[in-house]
């Protein structure tokens, strides 16, 4: 029987990191969408201004019979630099910064344990920046973002950012 649980992650632009979490094992679906900002409510036209508070976020539902929580952050820490601030590539502002949203107490003390294990391992020279906070003010993002890279994987943006990343991930066998 399926143990649904959820992760919301901000690394840049939720293309990305939506085409990521699509390829893992016990990974049910990959929403992308916007939180931690002031409303409630917003839209990809606002977020961009980079003005409203909110990230670029992939909720993430996973089968936790399959894939735990902290799995799930151990992609996290290689699918994106979370070392640089408010920044992934040529995306710049807070709507791209390294951010870990919990959607509880146990998932705040793995996040925690996870950003120590990752600072720690050398694979980053620099520290890691990531924001670890509680997951306020979640909306989904509009339709057209959903699956992009499948929808959309000869658009420029997706064969010169998230194809090579992609790439890099299946190389090291962390994502199929």
């Amino acid at each position: 029987m399926d143990k649904s649980d959820y992760a919301t992650v901000g690394g840049g632009c939720f293309w990305c990191i939506e085409a990521v979490y699509q390829r893992i094992d016990g990974v049910i679906s990959v929403t992308p969408g916007y939180a931690g900002g002031e409303s409630k409510t917003t839209t990809y036209k606002e977020v961009c201004k980079g003005t409203t508070g909110h990230a670029e976020v992939a909720k993430i539902e996973y089968d936790s019979n399959i894939i735990t929580f902290e799995q799930i952050l151990n992609v996290f820490w290689q699918a994106h630099d979370p070392t640089t601030l408010n920044r992934q590539g040529n995306d710049i502002g807070t709507q791209y910064r390294s951010v870990i949203f919990f959607h509880n107490k146990e998932q705040k003390e793995i996040a925690l344990e996870s950003k120590k294990k990752a600072d720690k391992s050398g694979y980053w020279p620099k520290e890691i920046v990531t924001e670890i906070t509680e997951l306020l003010n979640y909306s989904d993002a509009e339709d057209y973002h959903n699956d992009y890279y499948i929808n959309n994987s000869n658009q420029p943006y997706c064969m010169f950012v998230i194809k090579p990343k992609l790439d890099k991930l299946v190389k090291k066998g962390i994502i199929k």
